[in-house]
């Protein structure tokens, strides 16, 4: 062992020490040994800053932009929406359902990232279904690590692998060389987690962070908004298309306050806020507050050529990304004091519709429209989130009493999901394909994502995992010292000697046990770094293909499903599911093994030792 090397190795463990630590924290570890490792002599600088330019980079970057894109126009959530509709009570249906959908959907966002949007959508199901949430928090990260062996794009190891084979000449992965393996895979999980859910939620759930904040159904019902609620539909024969809403002055001559318009577009339904200047079209849904005791529907109806439309008791819950509530106080220097909503132009002044009043703990029966604000009302307002949220720092005639737990959930792009799917589906199309790189047909889904709105360059930036990103490029470095010094040729050596004489299959079980410890230790990426070209080495040095062995470090990088510390994503859900460490154990190092025995029976089908 030459000196160099044995300074490459001290260096190397002294980081996955520090990895292990968690002192100080992973991507400056990474970055210190990146500066370290020049001082040697064993790289030189441009060498060890190589990482920065590696395409593989830009491309995880641009990836996360993506799945933000995602989250922003609501795609995922309304995913999360269909689940439920679908998925019932049943708990098998739902365990089912989830998995796929959360698989499905990782193969093109960070599985993290996807394991964070359904969290609250489990939470939710599980509350409706009457079920622990322990039983669904496992399953869903579960289903997130897999998501990791669905596409080239669903992990940065993947990602990495990728850009090793092709820096050793060889033709890296195609974006759907995972899925083969992926699908079976989850297929077995889904059984598995049906088995093992016996031994998850047992214990009583934590609390939720949110308790004691108001929702908005729970406004519905102290307000009684359902029994004064009307959807109404202008037919072509009605009086009011084309009309202004000044010139109707509906609140005036018919008693009913406009609240929302619904009007459909070529690819959805939107939510149109009403003004004095809104023109009515023909298939305008109107969502109407009435107040008066002795308004007729039926009438208005008839003589106006419109169409009743069932209510839902739901509906105000499922368009709370368009229709935002809010409860405001009248505080003693507020100038609205003594003056009814209609004199003081309250939807003129603030964009909001006044649909609710409450005076001390009782919510007021009558027509609030006319009604004199007095000092500590509460008025119950409906309109668009960003006149709400405009509020918020206006204290001088109203304070923002209570924002329901809605609020937190509202998409920034709303309306905005087709546009989104488009960019993505040709960001698939251009990689599946081939025609350009890869990470350019992700930058090019990344402008068309920014052309039509579905993330501003400050959000772009912002999510942005900087920490991965620095991770992968500190320690990229270590590969190039780890090949010049011979590190890599020893190790692969080391692998041989100890079950070279077993044959390949065993060599691929050897190598898929070595990835998953070591991610036990050290994130995927950085193994996945490491163990890249100890994987191609080997393959060389028993004349075979390198993919087989490749694919087998890539799908050991995503099975971290033994500890809750082994990925991000069993983190995330200890809390949510009132886990321990052990859940993770008793669960985890079993289907590992399966997902082991699967791999050295799956991979040499696909890709065989000698091409």
């Amino acid at each position: 062992m030459s000196a160099e090397l044995l300074i490459v190795l001290v260096l190397l463990g002294v980081t996955i020490v520090l990895f292990a630590l968690n002192r100080p924290r992973m991507d400056a570890v990474a970055l210190i040994m990146l500066t370290l490792l020049p001082l040697t002599g064993v790289i030189t600088v441009e060498q060890a800053l190589a990482g920065f330019s590696d395409p593989s980079i830009v491309l995880i970057a641009a990836l996360f932009v993506i799945g933000e894109a995602l989250v922003r126009t609501g795609v995922a959530q309304r995913l999360g929406d269909w689940l439920i509709a679908q998925a019932g009570r049943s708990e098998t249906r739902l365990i089912a359902l989830l998995m796929v959908m959360v698989a499905g959907i990782g193969s093109f966002m960070s599985s993290t990232g996807v394991v964070a949007i359904f969290i609250p959508v489990a939470l939710r199901i599980a509350h409706g279904a009457g079920l622990a949430p322990g039983r669904l928090m496992m399953p869903l990260s579960v289903a997130g690590l897999i998501s990791g062996m669905m596409t080239l794009i669903a992990t940065p190891p993947n990602v990495v692998i990728h850009s090793e084979l092709q820096r050793a000449g060889y033709e890296g992965f195609a974006f759907f060389a995972f899925t083969p393996f992926g699908v079976p895979i989850l297929a077995l999980a889904i059984g598995y987690m049906l088995l093992a859910r016996r031994w998850l939620g047992r214990r009583p759930a934590a609390e939720a962070a949110e308790a004691g904040r108001p929702r908005v159904a729970d406004w519905i019902a102290e307000y009684r908004l359902a029994e004064r609620e009307h959807r109404l539909r202008l037919s072509p024969r009605s009086p009011w298309v084309g009309k202004r809403l000044a010139q109707r002055d509906l609140r005036a001559s018919a008693g009913v306050n406009v609240i929302a318009i619904e009007r459909r577009q070529p690819f959805a339904t939107v939510l149109v806020e009403p003004n004095a200047q809104t023109e009515l079209e023909v298939g305008d849904v109107l969502l109407l507050d009435v107040r008066e005791p002795a308004f007729d529907l039926q009438a208005l109806c008839e003589h106006n050529g419109l169409q009743r439309l069932p209510l839902p008791r739901s509906y105000f819950a499922d368009h709370a990304q368009a229709i935002g509530m809010a409860e405001l106080m009248i505080p003693a220097e507020s100038s609205l004091i003594g003056k009814t909503v209609v004199d003081a132009s309250f939807r003129t002044t603030y964009g909001l519709s006044v649909i609710g009043l409450k005076r001390g703990r009782t919510a007021y029966p009558e027509s609030v429209l006319n009604e004199r604000l007095r000092l500590g009302d509460t008025l119950l307002v409906a309109g668009p989130w960003r006149a709400i949220r405009a509020l918020q720092g206006r204290t001088r005639d109203l304070i923002v009493l209570n924002m329901p737990v809605e609020s937190e959930q509202v998409l920034a792009a709303p309306g905005r999901a087709p546009h989104a799917l488009a960019a993505l589906a040709l960001m698939v199309l251009l990689m599946t394909t081939g025609v350009v790189p890869n990470v350019l047909a992700a930058l090019i889904a990344c402008l068309l994502l920014g052309l039509f709105r579905c993330i501003d360059m400050d959000s772009a930036y912002g999510v942005i995992h900087w920490r991965s990103l620095m991770l992968i490029a500190g320690m990229l470095p270590f590969s190039l010292a780890l090949q010049a010094t011979g590190g890599v040729s020893m190790a692969a050596e080391a692998l041989l000697g100890a079950v070279g004489d077993a044959g390949p299959r065993t060599m691929l079980a050897a190598l898929f046990v070595l990835t998953a410890v070591a991610g036990l230790f050290i994130s995927n990426t950085a193994t996945a770094v490491l163990m890249a070209p100890v994987a191609l080495a080997v393959a060389e040095e028993m004349g075979l293909s390198p993919y087989p062995f490749a694919m087998t470090v890539a799908l050991a990088a995503s099975a971290s499903f033994m500890t809750p510390v082994s990925s991000p994503v069993n983190t995330l859900v200890i809390g949510p599911g009132n886990y321990r460490f052990i859940d993770f154990v008793r669960v985890g190092v079993p289907f590992a093994v399966i997902v082991l025995a699967m791999t050295v029976a799956l991979v040499p089908l696909l890709f065989p030792f000698r091409p």
